[in-house]
């Protein structure tokens, strides 16, 4: 009866602004790589700090940038070893990525953030040609708002490439076992992509050369992760690390493969949706639609306030 819903309606929406209160936090700050401690610590200085402005609508926000002296050795060197580019699963990746998996790795909210940063990467340029590393049935590239040339795919699942409406071409191709990106001319392409995938490479090294090489000058490589993996596919540091972390070791693929004129840490993920103004007692007792409305309403943009959070390392040739 109408007395019921009303006293599950005020019940509901009694809850719903500690729902809001109890996300997640977006970053942990302790452990995880140590190698530029003083470089981790500003970035993480620079998250909470964002966390308590009010931001205007914007696609990114600067964490920090990283310099040659923020590593322990110069450009050509490599730190790492096997154990640390381990994973669970060593088996043939190809097994398994062998099934299509038409669904998407990170939510709806950090999707959009990528797509809108994308398309303020882009939308000053004309006919940027796109290489879309680890790609797959969707690209998150823009479908308006910018001049797109050739928008090339390179991934492991046949299937998967071909559902891609915004490749113009595309290539089988597995790049644990074949890192080189020998089908490319220097200079071929002003983006390229890798999105949630870089922390299943086991051979970094050779594929940010290769991405610096296929880049135009003054080009970007965009790398994007967020908190989501397959545990037994990724590398073993990467399980390791937390968020500054997770950027760290992507900043250091950089500057040990090659000479990037900079390299930036990102957060992308779009500000905080703000929650409508639930509806007085009065209203709720004349009109229980209404405030099952704001309820459903305010119970999405929680969702999406608490959703995945949404990271990009640029460098730029």
């Amino acid at each position: 009866d109408n007395d019921n819903m009303r006293a599950v309606l005020l019940s509901t929406l009694s809850l719903l602004p500690s729902a809001v209160s109890f996300a997640p936090q977006r970053i942990s700050t302790n452990g995880g790589f140590t190698t530029i401690q003083n470089r981790k610590t500003n970035a993480a200085a620079s998250f909470h700090k964002r966390r308590k402005e009010d931001h205007h609508f914007m696609a990114s926000n600067s964490i920090c940038t990283f310099e040659e002296d923020d590593f322990a050795l110069p450009t050509g060197e490599w730190p790492y070893e096997e154990k640390d580019l381990n994973r669970l699963d060593n088996t043939d990746d190809s097994n398994f990525y062998d099934a299509p998996r038409f669904v998407t790795h990170i939510d709806d909210r950090a999707i959009e953030s990528l797509t809108a940063f994308y398309r303020d990467e882009m939308s000053s340029k004309k006919n940027v040609d796109v290489l879309d590393l680890c790609s797959s049935w969707i690209s998150h590239l823009p479908n308006d708002g910018v001049s797109l040339g050739r928008v090339v795919g390179v991934g492991m699942n046949e299937a998967e490439l071909k559902a891609n409406q915004q490749l113009t071409e595309y290539y089988t191709q597995d790049l644990n076992k074949q890192p080189d990106l020998s089908q490319f001319d220097d200079e071929s392409f002003d983006v390229v992509c890798n999105v949630v995938s870089v922390d299943y490479l086991t051979q970094p090294l050779e594929i940010f050369k290769e991405v610096h090489r296929v880049l135009r000058p003054g080009g970007v490589s965009l790398v994007s992760f967020s908190n989501r993996c397959f545990p037994t596919k990724a590398v073993a540091m990467w399980l390791q690390a937390d968020d500054i972390g997770r950027l760290t070791i992507v900043g250091s693929y950089y500057h040990y493969s090659a000479k990037w004129k900079s390299i930036e840490a990102l957060d992308i993920k779009l500000p905080r949706m703000k929650t409508p103004e639930r509806p007085g007692f009065g209203q709720i007792m004349s009109n229980p639609s209404a405030a099952f409305a704001w309820a459903s309403t305010a119970s999405a943009v929680a969702k999406a306030n608490s959703g995945d959070p949404m990271f990009i390392v640029k460098g730029v040739k």
